[in-house]
């Protein structure tokens, strides 16, 4: 997971804006755990208890306003999984608390959502930059346990092919539907399988 630009979210300064600010979290959390695609701004506008006005204030249309909600959900879990990250300092330790960190991160989010995402090329976009930018991620804490000792010797970047394919096919929704495995339980299984593996 990375951070995406700033210049992805809504505009939340000036007059107003700790409730639009408020609005978004209530969008972003309304969508994750319904989906958006059978959802109208009137829908929206309705569940929120706001004017489709206060919407476009958001973003000018439905479909940016999903695709910045998609990259709010996507950085704010960043920030979440870095920290897990930063509180470990054993290799074994950090490459198992970022992927359960990203396992929690995905875990309250809804079937729906992520097939919504899948199919709408904007949201599949931020998906699949975020899941490259972790697998990144993950071949580096790979490196960083086999320099420290303690990872076996492996050949990180056939592993980090591996771990790519894995989680590319995650955001996909092809291990859902050979498997039926939520994502959060998917990278959970990756994790363990990771461990099991590189573990001396």
């Amino acid at each position: 997971m990375i951070e995406t630009p700033r210049v992805d979210g809504p505009r939340l300064t000036g007059r107003g804006a700790a409730r639009r600010t408020e609005l978004f979290e209530e969008l972003t959390a309304l969508l994750i755990a319904e989906g958006f695609a059978q959802l109208t701004l009137d829908d929206l506008a309705a569940r929120l208890r706001c004017s489709k006005r206060t919407l476009y204030g958001l973003a000018g249309s439905k479909e940016q306003l999903v695709r910045a909600a998609v990259v709010h959900f996507f950085r704010r879990a960043t920030v979440r999984v870095e920290a897990a990250l930063a509180a470990e300092t054993d290799p074994a330790r950090r490459l198992a608390a970022y992927l359960r960190a990203v396992a929690g991160e995905l875990s309250p989010v809804s079937a729906r959502f992520f097939d919504d995402v899948a199919a709408f090329d904007p949201a599949a976009e931020v998906y699949e930059r975020n899941t490259r930018a972790a697998a990144r991620r993950v071949q580096e804490l790979i490196d960083e346990g086999v320099a420290d000792g303690a990872f076996r010797e492996v050949h990180v970047a056939f592993a980090a092919d591996v771990i790519t394919s894995v989680m590319v096919r995650i955001q996909q929704r092809q291990v859902a539907a050979a498997t039926g495995l939520a994502d959060a339980d998917a990278y959970a299984h990756l994790a363990e399988l990771l461990l099991h593996g590189l573990a001396r």
